[in-house]
């Protein structure tokens, strides 16, 4: 993939639309712009024009927009043709502009390429660049409004401060380190204990609100899992608020996972509904049951529901056996609406619920926030990915270590220098300063194309 060549897509959604966009951006398009229209096009202005194939056939009528390098999203010169949002109509529109570069190099854009080009032109970091995929996959107003502060810049200023704040300590003890013969007691005289606690507890705060952030962007697996008839189907509809899963009498209805997504406060959660666990020797419920058992392996949160009118069984104990431990289990007893109902509800640790009723519903949604680790008063004002808890977290442990020399003497400053060099790359590969092409890769191929 080079960046050396100009570069078009359609920008806008598949399907039909009233309006629809095709981008280019590369160095140097005023060429371009002129085969396609005859003329040269002001920047920053909107051109209503049309737009017209190589044998003079007009191909639709719009807007043309152009915007000069530096002074564009993707900081090289960039053409959009804002067309009507019919895929045919798009489809030769772009094949226009590929026909008209063709001596230029111009290609089709690789998924997220435009935004690629924005963060190797220093338009925006990499923190920000993966927030407009973010933004376009918020499925929650709260999501939206994380992405966009990502996309502002507020998480990677947050990055940008605590990685100066490393730099400037670090400056001090190299100085320290360059001119021995001063005898000057470092960690006395530049306060480096407490300025290194500070550091420790803004970088605690952040590593929080950004745990929170991953919460609010990427939501929570949780499986209801169970024997058949306990009520799983009725749980996932009432937590919908749909019919979205067939509910009988009848044992094992459910042969396959049925996957809904809800929001709690904001949250995402991706409640799934599945096989009852069972002994069988139906081919097509053991299948299902096997699916089962997989999804508990990849669940963030299990719900391990049971019938509150049954008496409890071998086959519950089995069942709570087999769950992996290393995944919160809540243990729900429904149908609790039932004059039959057990006080076995009742018991530590157990949620006591009726699908048919609604009641008990709060407290499960309150519940399965806790479980997934959410903490409404700390909930973070951006998103963030796994890999930016990872590195703060690696950046704390560097820290922890430089704490750990300074409690020696000014003997080990070499490896106190040492440790805050690695926590301050650590911070830095957030937003792209010090990060492989590989990553750069796995970031963008996720992105859609046009992007």
């Amino acid at each position: 993939m080079s960046d050396a060549v100009p570069i078009a897509a359609i920008a806008t959604a598949p399907g039909r639309g009233g309006i629809g966009v095709v981008r280019v951006s590369g160095p140097d398009l005023v060429p371009l712009a002129m085969r396609l229209f005859g003329r040269a096009l002001t920047p920053r202005h909107a051109h209503y024009l049309p737009f017209t194939a190589d044998n003079g056939e007009v191909l639709d009528q719009g807007i043309a927009l152009y915007f000069r390098a530096p002074h564009s999203y993707t900081g090289e010169d960039v053409l959009e043709l804002q067309g009507h949002g019919g895929p045919a109509v798009l489809r030769r529109l772009l094949a226009r502009c590929l026909q008209a570069g063709r001596d230029m190099g111009l290609r089709h854009a690789e998924p997220g390429e435009f935004t690629r080009r924005a963060f190797l032109n220093d338009r925006m970091d990499l923190a920000q660049a993966e927030a407009v995929a973010d933004l376009i996959d918020a499925s929650s107003e709260a999501a939206a409004r994380g992405a966009m502060a990502s996309l502002s810049g507020d998480f990677s200023r947050r990055v940008s401060e605590l990685s100066e704040r490393i730099v400037h300590l670090r400056m001090l003890v190299e100085a320290t380190l360059d001119f021995p013969e001063e005898e000057i007691d470092f960690l006395e005289k530049y306060q480096a204990r407490p300025t290194l606690q500070a550091l420790t507890d803004d970088l605690a705060t952040l590593i929080a609100q950004a745990r929170q952030g991953v919460i609010l962007r990427e939501g929570l697996h949780v499986v209801l899992a169970g024997r058949p008839n306990v009520g799983k189907s009725s749980l996932l509809n009432a937590l919908a608020g749909d019919e979205v899963a067939i509910v009988t009498p009848i044992a094992g209805t459910t042969r396959d996972k049925v996957v809904q997504e809800i929001h709690i406060d904001g949250v995402p959660l991706h409640i799934v509904d599945t096989a009852g666990l069972r002994e069988t020797e139906d081919t097509v419920e053991s299948l299902g049951i096997a699916r089962t058992w997989k999804e508990i392996e990849r669940a963030d949160v299990i719900l391990h529901l049971q019938d509150a009118t049954q008496p409890e069984e071998a086959l519950e104990a089995l069942i709570a056996a087999r769950l992996p431990a290393r995944t919160p289990v809540l243990r729900v007893y429904n149908k609790m609406d039932l004059p039959d109902a057990s006080a076995a509800a009742t018991g530590e640790g157990a949620l006591a619920i009726s699908a048919k009723t609604g009641a008990g519903l709060e407290a499960l949604r309150a519940e399965l926030l806790r479980l997934a680790g959410w903490n409404p008063g700390a909930e973070s004002p951006w998103l963030a990915r796994e890999r930016h808890v990872l590195a703060l977290r690696d950046a704390a442990e560097h820290l922890a270590l430089a704490a750990g020399h300074a409690e020696q003497d000014d003997r080990v400053l070499d490896l106190f220098a040492e440790e805050l060099r690695l926590a301050h790359e650590s911070l830095t590969s957030i937003t792209g300063k010090f990060t492989s092409d590989d990553l750069l890769g796995q970031i963008f191929a996720s992105f859609c194309i046009g992007k």
